[in-house]
């Protein structure tokens, strides 16, 4: 269940109780979710009408059974947008792969509308997380390894750590990774990596702006963060923000109005481009960050390409599996 369809069933099952009815709250409960679901599905279905996801046969799903002993199991939120996803989650995974030849790498997405989106319109099925481990347990693993994708601890990191607790004594280990940006080395290679991609671009006329997701969690102090590393080191036409909390689009705007640009660069600090960068960022719609930026009277360019796709950054999560098996 996602952050949104939790809060809404909070709300709505607490005012069932207030109400003093147990049963209608559940019923609202369940017509709740599933208004959330249909918005959600429709949405993606909406961006990709107007999109070329690319080839779903091209990539490998991981969930293959004959496991073996040893499983790394990499965990994505996913995406439904084919190509970015073997670009990047399909690129992280093979440089697990090849990093660790003893493990057998498999793949679990946490986004059960994405997996269900892929089913539906390329035939391909992947595994949820419950899913993958129990393929695991079937398989015989006595040790597994898992290592998200996500950007940083937040409530999806939680949930999926609780997760594989549960299933903690059917293995003889179990360790998890941590995320992508889990202390200060793994933000200020980050930061070397965000500059660098786009180095060609820092022309002193040029505002580079990275969007986030963003989240509720804490852990969205890590987007601040990261603004202040770029700004410490100097990287003044760097901007970072997020979909979904602050820095927000208007925080972007505002920082990048006080600088005397003439074009804009917007690109996803996402580790897959798929629909908030296609849509939300690279969109011509209406409060899409493209649209925003040149309603503000600037060139702008969309580099729709997710953080999977560097070379340095999948080399982070190799350093995340060596710590994890080191602890």
């Amino acid at each position: 269940m996602t952050k949104k369809m939790t809060a809404v069933a909070a709300v709505v099952f607490s005012a069932g109780l207030a109400a003093g009815g147990m049963v209608a709250g559940a019923q609202e409960t369940e017509a709740a979710l599933s208004a959330v679901e249909a918005e959600t599905e429709a949405a993606l279905t909406a961006v990709e009408t107007e999109a070329d996801t690319g080839d779903a046969s091209l990539d490998n799903i991981r969930n293959q059974d004959g496991i073996g002993e040893k499983e790394l199991l990499v965990v994505s939120f996913g995406t439904s947008f084919n190509d970015s996803r073997r670009k990047t989650i399909g690129a992280i995974e093979d440089t697990l792969e090849n990093a660790f030849p003893e493990y057998s790498v498999r793949r679990a997405f946490t986004s059960q509308i994405i997996i269900d989106h892929v089913y539906e319109r390329d035939g391909y099925l992947i595994d949820d997380v419950d899913t993958a481990l129990g393929r695991a347990i079937d398989n015989g693993v006595k040790e597994l390894v898992v290592q998200p994708t996500h950007l940083m601890s937040g409530y999806e990191y939680t949930d999926l750590y609780d997760q594989v607790a549960e299933y903690s004594d059917a293995f003889e280990s179990v360790r998890i990774g941590e995320p992508l940006l889990s202390c200060d080395a793994d933000m200020a290679s980050v930061e070397e990596v965000l500059v660098d991609w786009t180095k060609e671009y820092d022309d002193g006329k040029t505002a580079i702006v990275f969007m986030g997701h963003g989240t509720e969690a804490d852990s969205n102090g890590v987007y601040q963060k990261m603004q202040d590393i770029l700004d410490q080191d100097g990287h003044a036409n760097y901007y970072i923000g997020t979909v979904e909390a602050t820095p927000s689009l208007e925080d972007v705007i505002g920082k990048v109005k006080e600088g005397s640009y003439e074009r804009v660069i917007l690109e996803p600090m996402m580790v897959v481009a798929g629909d908030h960068a296609n849509n939300d960022m690279a969109g011509d719609e209406e409060g899409s960050w493209k649209r925003a930026f040149e309603e503000e009277g600037y060139e702008v360019e969309c580099l729709l390409r997710g953080l999977g796709e560097n070379e340095d950054i999948r080399s982070l999560y190799v350093e995340h599996v060596e710590t994890a098996l080191d602890d």
